[in-house]
């Protein structure tokens, strides 16, 4: 669910729920409903005490009766009803004429139809509806007993829809609040997933910044220590060769940083992500560092976004520092970039002497993998059958440009 979606039912929830006096009888109904009783036995009073029912004594407790219960209405709605009821009843029976606390019954009536099941709301109906029947035909003249009866039906019909649709709205609101609170959860699920793909896709640059950068560096320093006797201009060219590398290496792990502060979209354009134009520096630095590397370009590159060009590049870089730091002095590599309309055919392979137990197989094989997957890849690497190491993967073009 999009945010406008969350505004606008958040904005429903507010409507229904009311104004403060509603949010307070929802969160309090036993003493809400306790004054509500309160309220119309009091109304009743100066009526009782002017024009007092016959018998006095019994025309108090009927009107008690009949008005206290609805304290319940709420927390056990049919018993109350049937409570009242029966008093009604008891009133008929007796000719005690109690109009206040008639009002009782359809308080009753509304509240079995607001908080029970239709089976019983259609039993309390049915049980006023006979109340309204014996009232008409006892109290009202004899030529006004079909209105008396149609306008107590009404009343009663009137109460007993009011209930209903007050459960109708509560159940929508209850339906909203559920929505709402499912899309707030969905939010965050999908935040933390992509937190989390985040967290993954930069803890794999800063590998390969690192492994990449500092086996350059110790490649080129240890060129320096052996060259510094014989050749010292040698020696100051690895080292000067050395603090490039290093200062590329601090440069992009700034890059990273800056998306940890303040996420990849405020990212300084000064610093662009390592690209397909940068392959060439990146040989020129493996070479430097004593690594023979030839590298074989087939065909024209297609459009691609930004990030499958940089999973190009970490392919390659990973590769060649894996070359690097697993096998003797004097291997040399091979990258083969093949280009064609349907697939890129990436390959890196060495001649080097190492055992495949010496060969990676941790963060470094893994990140890759997790790179190429993105973009419809399989990456296989292993030992070959004449001898020294492959990595070879196939990415397609129409994924390379469709995936984020």
């Amino acid at each position: 669910m999009s945010g406008l979606s969350l505004v606008r039912n958040r904005e429903a929830l507010s409507l229904l729920r009311g104004s403060w006096p509603h949010r307070v009888a929802e969160r309090h109904p036993l003493v809400v409903d306790a004054l509500l009783a309160a309220v119309l036995f009091a109304a009743a009073i100066p009526r009782e005490i002017h024009e007092p029912a016959r018998p006095v004594a019994l025309g108090w407790v009927l009107q008690a009766g009949l008005v206290l219960p609805l304290a319940w209405r709420r927390v056990a709605p049919l018993t109350t009803f049937a409570v009242v009821a029966a008093l009604a009843f008891t009133q008929w029976q007796n000719g005690v004429l109690v109009p206040t606390g008639d009002v009782a019954v359809l308080i009753a009536l509304h509240a079995v139809a607001a908080h029970t099941t239709l089976r019983k709301l259609a039993l309390a109906f049915t049980v006023a509806e006979l109340g309204v029947t014996l009232a008409a035909i006892r109290w009202a003249p004899n030529h006004e007993t079909f209105k008396a009866f149609v306008l107590l039906s009404g009343l009663t019909t009137a109460a007993a829809v009011l209930g209903l649709n007050q459960r109708t709205r509560k159940a929508y609101t209850a339906s909203l609040e559920d929505r709402a609170a499912r899309a707030e959860r969905e939010r965050d699920q999908q935040a933390q997933i992509i937190a989390a793909e985040e967290r993954a896709r930069i803890a794999r640059d800063v590998h390969d910044i690192v492994t990449h950068s500092l086996s350059v560096m110790i490649a080129l320093a240890d060129g320096a220590a052996y060259a510094l006797p014989t050749a010292p201009d040698q020696a100051a060219d690895a080292i000067d060769k050395a603090s490039t590398v290093g200062r590329q290496a601090i440069a992009e792990m700034q890059r990273v940083l800056e998306v940890l502060r303040s996420g990849a979209d405020d990212l300084p354009a000064r610093r662009p992500q390592p690209a397909l134009q940068q392959l060439d520096g990146l040989i020129a630095e493996v070479r430097a560092a004593g690594l023979p590397v030839e590298i074989i370009v087939e065909g024209k590159a297609p459009a691609m976004p930004s990030g499958a060009e940089l999973t190009i590049y970490r392919v390659v870089q990973e590769a060649l520092t894996n070359t690097r730091k697993h096998t003797a002095p004097g291997t040399a590599a091979r990258v083969r970039i093949a280009y064609d309309p349907e697939t890129v055919d990436i390959e890196i392979v060495d001649d080097g002497t190492a055992s495949p137990p010496e060969r990676p197989h941790g963060h470094g094989l893994t990140g890759m993998r997790e790179r190429v997957a993105v973009y419809g890849g399989r990456l296989e690497a292993g030992p070959r059958p004449s001898g020294g190491w492959r990595v070879h993967t196939t990415l397609k073009p129409a994924e390379l440009r469709s995936a984020p």
